[in-house]
């Protein structure tokens, strides 16, 4: 069986996967432009990107695909900079604004107002029932096994179902997916998509350092750990020297503040950990994960990533079919 098109709005995307925006510039246009260019739908991650950066970054991935495929922004509302980042991106004609860390009212103005499908990251029914009724074209649903900031500690298997029956937009799965069987099993239980974000941070065209890349395919199941983010939220994160500092609550606190959140603990700087991460320091870095990167064993091109994806999602098909 095909792999069926996710259709987002006016939007349709041949392959129903969406690339997560990584932050810290893990999602730059070079990556959003190599899904988008093999069907699926690229994001930018916006957060941490100055105006004029994102702007650029847009451009490029435009340019890149040569104007076709669907290219989106993936925003952090917990950002200050969050409604300037969403509507410069909006003013750039993006195709979809993703939000999540927090919930956002702004993104749906925004949208209406430049004519921008808006998603809306969320965990939970009551969150999937406002984002519907507030204008959302689709909603990305975040299961505890998602990397970065979790709004949830429930699997994504199961709170995917009472979402999908509780909403009559297209609901996209994340959460744990690496390879074409996670994905069929998440479009079984209802998704109309499935986002990926660990597989994509270990491709030849995510922006993390060659270090960064290395120290993925190192880690083991045992290493992934929750760490307390500044943001408020949870963090899924691997362990490293920095991770367990603050595990042990011994994170080194800045000492200068850029006011780049509405509310932090100031526990310590998650930009400038995502950042040391990005560039490939992965002992004094935070480096976000996904509960199942322990899996993935190769970095990747993504023209490769999609064709295993396409097949392991037959073969998984087949088996079930022929088997059940």
């Amino acid at each position: 069986m095909k792999l069926p098109v996710l259709k987002i709005g006016k939007l349709v995307a041949e392959v129903p996967i969406v690339q997560g925006g990584m932050a810290i510039r893990l999602s730059t246009a070079r990556l959003a432009a190599a899904v988008a260019k093999e069907g699926g739908i690229g994001l930018i991650a916006a957060s941490g990107m100055s105006f004029d950066e994102l702007r650029t970054e847009i451009r490029l991935a435009r340019k890149l695909t040569g104007g076709k495929g669907i290219i989106g922004i993936n925003a952090m509302f917990a950002a200050r900079e969050f409604l300037g980042l969403i509507t410069t991106a909006a003013q750039e004609k993006i195709d979809l604004i993703v939000a999540g860390a927090g919930f956002s009212r702004d993104i749906f103005a925004v949208g209406r107002k430049y004519g921008v499908e808006v998603v809306p990251i969320v965990s939970s029914v009551k969150l999937a029932k406002i984002s519907e009724k507030l204008g959302a074209s689709a909603i990305v649903v975040e299961g505890t096994e998602a990397g970065g900031h979790l709004g949830t500690q429930q699997s994504i298997k199961e709170i995917l179902p009472e979402i999908v029956k509780s909403v009559n937009i297209p609901v996209i799965a994340a959460g744990g997916a690496v390879c074409g069987s996670d994905v069929a099993e998440l479009l079984k239980l209802g998704a109309s998509g499935v986002q990926m974000g660990s597989r994509f941070a270990a491709s030849e065209e995510s922006n993390g350092a060659p270090a960064l890349k290395e120290f993925y395919l190192k880690m083991t199941k045992e290493d992934v750990v929750q760490i307390d983010s500044p943001v408020g939220y949870k963090g899924r994160a691997i362990r490293n020297p920095f991770a367990q500092l603050s595990l042990d609550n011994k994170a080194p606190k800045p000492t200068t503040c850029d006011l780049c959140l509405k509310h932090c603990t100031h526990s310590f700087c998650i930009i400038r950990a995502l950042t040391r991460a990005q560039q490939g320091d992965v002992e004094t870095g935070l480096v976000f994960t996904g509960a199942n990167m322990w899996k993935i064993k190769e970095i990747l091109p993504v023209k490769e990533i999609f064709r295993r994806i396409k097949d392991e999602f037959q073969k998984f098909d087949y088996e079930v079919n022929y088997f059940e």
